[in-house]
């Protein structure tokens, strides 16, 4: 009995991995700050503590994929090293980029080995198979057939920790930091193992100078920290879990068996529970950071706030956007110039996308593009400079939608996003006229071919257009009775939050202001919500098989919310359903609130007397495990 408890503890166990919702891991954060408590100001004790059991941590959650996250650790210290100690700066372009393939090499093969296999298999008519090096390795040292080399699994977290080497080496090589001299200061830098595996991405010039600080943690702080746990705790299990185990999860498995209404409603829920789990995970890894003295960044600013496509990325895994901001949009040329992989990127991504489809439509369609736009580039030069930004704008969200998933439907969904950010900036320097005419034309374009072929994406499309359409001629009819009514900026947030909470009175000009930017949000939110069907649909699946289902589906879910409906049955639908559309109520309640008052609450909270806390807490403990399914839901973005 004592050895299994033994074995329980100290061996990996893939059916129970080491995660924030388990009570295994409040035991194992109990046993480690306790540690922590007695070292916590010898700095170089400290970070080796927390190094060792990060790492402790890392295998209780993947295995011995353990030995991956040590070689990419001395990898890039030596990487780091011979860039620091190079003599010229060709030298230290080099180590760069022997760094950065090598990084990537790791990435690569791991996370697109299934994905290279079947764009091979398609162009070329071939049958290659995966071969899993490291799992042939295994087997050859222990001598037995003990891992499979036909399946490669994914390394929890890998993305998460080769961004922040990649930060740690380009850091260097920008001069920004100097190299830690110390492997366990690193190992604690790349480890760390509140975030290790699902973020917030962290950079090294940001992270590594906090791992040479004493211990200080104020009593706000404290209660801020607190409050934080608490608070992702119940959005992965209030909010997230529940409507993935009772709803969305469900209707995805099948679409088919469900009504048009019912995948509707399961794609506005999935982007509830996706963003809840998420911000959940992040909450409560910044605050057991936060308990150890180290503060991570923000990496969620309510975003179903955002009034386009682009405010939403500033606000959703804002660290991601960053580091795909600074390390990857600026070095492809960034809003200054062209490189050669700002077409190198564009042209492979399109040369794929024929292939692969084996439509001449679609190669069609990027020829057009692809000769429009070297046409307007040509003959208005004027022009060049805002085309080569958003060529590096959409390079940089198609590899960050390949980021999150080896499979065509990621690479779809940041293509989706990419061109919202796009139409964002082509409409909002539209007149009114101008949109209400637009809208018009593409709505009487939508219908006439949904009458020809019937695709339920043309009626998705309609449909939606014309909803966009009512929106913007009600503007139009306001202004023409309104003309001395002044055109307020309408992505001013504060100023949103102050008509909400009645600082400013409520006149014509307030009230336009307020209804347009909610009018705008709403849309925002329904926009990224579509998007999210080629992101789940490609979510939780073996790579193998990942690219065929998810498109099915997708193509599943759009015939469906495309088709017919019996509208009849929906308020029946909606009593059945009433606990998931209540909770799903509350959660967008929540997060629309104004974030002062979120800020005053969390300030209350975390300056309340200890007792009062410590009463508050085992309150929100009970109520949260109310709502406890029987299978505890891994975070989403453990699979990135």
């Amino acid at each position: 009995m004592f050895l299994n408890f033994l074995k329980d503890i100290f061996v990996f166990n893939s059916d129970f991995p080491l995660i924030f919702t388990q009570f295994y891991f409040w035991a194992f954060f109990a046993i480690v700050f306790a540690g922590f408590a007695l070292l916590k100001n010898k700095i170089l004790m400290r970070n080796a503590y927390l190094a060792f059991f990060s790492f402790f941590f890392y295998y209780k959650t993947s295995g011995f994929f353990v030995l991956i996250l040590v070689f990419d650790t001395f990898l890039n210290l030596f990487c780091a090293k011979n860039i620091f100690n190079a003599k010229t700066e060709k030298l230290r372009k080099i180590h760069l980029v022997i760094g950065l393939i090598l990084n990537l090499l790791v990435l690569f093969y791991f996370k697109y080995a299934y994905f290279v296999n079947d764009i091979l298999n398609n162009i070329f008519g071939l049958d290659l198979k995966v071969f899993d090096v490291f799992a042939w390795v295994g087997n050859t040292l222990s001598g037995s057939q003990r891992f499979d080399v036909g399946n490669i699994l994914l390394p929890v977290g890998i993305s998460f920790y080769t961004f922040q080497n990649i930060s740690y080496i380009m850091d260097i090589f920008r001069r920004k930091i100097t190299p830690v001299k110390n492997v366990l200061n690193y190992a604690f830098y790349v480890s760390f193992f509140p975030q290790l595996v699902a973020g917030p991405i962290i950079r090294a010039n940001e992270f590594i100078p906090q791992i040479y600080k004493k211990y200080f943690l104020s009593r706000r702080q404290f209660g801020i920290a607190i409050f934080w746990i608490i608070n992702g705790l119940a959005k992965k299990i209030i909010l997230s879990d529940y409507l993935a185990t009772n709803f969305a999860d469900r209707v995805f498995e099948n679409p088919l068996m469900f009504s048009g209404f019912e995948n509707l409603s399961a794609l506005f829920v999935y982007s509830l529970q996706v963003y809840a789990d998420f911000s959940g995970y992040t909450d409560i890894a910044i605050g057991v950071a936060m308990l150890f003295g180290f503060y991570l960044p923000k990496n969620f600013n309510s975003p179903y706030k955002a009034a386009n496509a682009g405010q939403f990325w500033k606000r959703w895994h804002i660290s991601l956007s960053r580091w795909l901001q600074d390390y990857l949009y600026i070095p492809l040329g960034g809003n200054r110039n062209a490189t050669f992989a700002t077409y190198a990127v564009i042209i492979s991504i399109a040369l794929f996308a024929v292939i692969l489809s084996g439509s001449v439509w679609v190669g069609l369609t990027i020829l057009v593009l692809i000769i429009t736009v070297w046409l307007i580039m040509r003959y208005k030069p004027e022009k060049r400079k805002k085309i080569i930004t958003n060529l590096n704008m959409m390079n940089t969200m198609l590899l960050g939608g390949l980021w999150h998933g080896a499979s065509w439907n990621f690479m779809i969904w940041g293509g989706l996003n990419g061109i919202g950010m796009l139409i964002c900036k082509f409409w909002k320097d539209k007149t009114l006229i101008f949109k209400t005419i637009f809208l018009a034309i593409f709505i009487l374009i939508f219908g006439f071919f949904y009458k020809i072929y019937e695709f339920s994406v043309l009626k998705i499309g309609f449909v939606w257009l014309g909803i966009i359409f009512i929106g913007t001629l009600i503007r139009l009819i306001f202004n023409q009775f309104n003309k001395n009514v002044d055109d307020t900026n309408l992505t001013d947030n504060h100023r949103l939050n102050a008509v909400l909470l009645k600082k400013i009175s409520v006149n014509p000009s307030n009230l336009r202001y307020l209804f347009s930017n909610m009018w705008a949000v709403f849309q925002t939110f329904v926009f990224i919500t579509f998007t999210r069907l080629f992101f789940r649909s490609g979510s939780n699946l073996n790579p193998a098989d990942a690219n065929e289902t998810a498109w099915n589906t997708a193509k599943n879910m759009v015939s469906k919310i495309g088709g017919a409906w019996d509208f009849s049955l929906i308020p029946t639908m909606l009593y059945e359903y009433r606990n998931i559309f209540i909770l799903f109520a509350l959660g967008m309640i929540i997060h629309w609130l104004p974030e002062n008052f979120k800020r005053r609450y969390r300030l209350w909270f975390a300056l309340m007397p200890l007792w009062l806390m410590a009463v508050v807490c085992v309150f929100a403990v009970f109520v949260i495990y109310q709502f406890i399914s029987a299978d505890l839901q891994a975070f989403i973005y453990f699979q990135f």
